[in-house]
């Protein structure tokens, strides 16, 4: 069975042909029409039936998006491609392409690809968290994406950073209308402001990653207080959904001493004797979301 997954971007569009291995067949990406949608409906369409062209045969079609389906409407909410937003695209997909299409977030869809076949292989639980210019996440049990009720499960950057400080109280207004969230902490922004407002002048988390390992206090400092709101807000995962593996992805993901810095920190929130969850690093990165949304289809289903 061939399995096509396509990565629904603001900027590229990509699509992916993965065997039941999950050897990458076919790879390509075009650049996304800007605010056409209807543009953006054929682009995904013509991608599939080049690729299908090209490898002589069909496949089941997943597709990763910002955004969620409404259960209510069936339409998209909250992408960042905003002429996505209020559209019935899974349903106009699946008259374009004349079959079913599985469609989930990004966040679930980078969480799916580490869970099938990169960081969190073989574990039965595993939430996978984003950490780039925002903050999203994931949960996938038994290798199927947990999606909720009200298709919002995994998010956890719209909640608020647990166990405040008093200086982290109320916190940054957050677009979501409310303050303190933990995308605001957390995200590489949110760092960057964080950053600023301790020493009075801007340094970007590259810079300010690169200068802590050179030995600034100041970007030491900085970074000290990012693992202690990740490690507070990574407990609060645990505590609920209880992960074997935590996978980070996105620009943040890359700092590398999160993952020894990290979990000794989170033992003081974690209401358990002993933990076993494991932090670790993404293994496909950025490929993660064409080849999580081409895993929305599992094995032994034909589209």
């Amino acid at each position: 069975m061939i399995r096509f997954g396509i990565d629904l971007g603001g900027t590229k569009i990509e699509i992916v042909a993965l065997d039941d291995e999950g050897q990458e067949l076919l790879r390509h990406r075009v650049a996304t029409p800007r605010d056409d949608y209807r543009a953006i409906l054929q682009t995904v369409a013509a991608l599939v039936t080049d690729a299908e062209r090209n490898l002589g045969a069909s496949g089941s079609v997943g597709v990763g998006t910002p955004g969620s389906l409404s259960r209510a409407t069936g339409l998209l909410r909250g992408s960042n491609s905003l002429c996505l937003n209020g559209q019935p695209i899974k349903s106009d997909l699946e008259s374009l392409l004349q079959r079913e299409v599985r469609l989930s977030n990004d966040a679930n869809c980078f969480a799916l690809s580490e869970a099938v076949d990169g960081a969190g292989r073989d574990a039965e639980v595993v939430f996978g968290a984003i950490l780039g210019t925002g903050v999203g996440a994931g949960i996938v049990v038994h290798g199927r994406v947990l999606t909720g009720a009200n298709a919002i499960a995994g998010e956890w950057g719209h909640n608020p950073l647990p166990w405040p400080t008093e200086s982290e109280r109320p916190g940054p207004p957050c677009f979501c209308g409310r303050s303190g969230c933990i995308e605001l902490f957390l995200s590489g922004p949110g760092m960057e402001r964080d950053h600023a407002e301790a020493i009075g002048r801007f340094a970007s988390a590259e810079e300010i990653v690169a200068r802590a390992s050179a030995g600034d206090s100041d970007c030491e400092a900085t970074l000290a207080r990012y693992e202690h709101r990740l490690a507070r807000a990574l407990a609060h995962v645990i505590n609920i959904v209880d992960p074997d593996v935590i996978v980070l992805g996105g620009g943040m993901s890359n700092i590398e001493r999160l993952y020894a810095g990290v979990p000794p920190q989170w033992e003081d929130w974690v209401f358990s004797d002993r933990i076993d969850t494991r932090l670790v690093s993404h293994r496909h990165g950025d490929s993660s979301g064409v080849r999580g949304a081409a895993w929305l289809w599992p094995a032994g289903i034909e589209a």
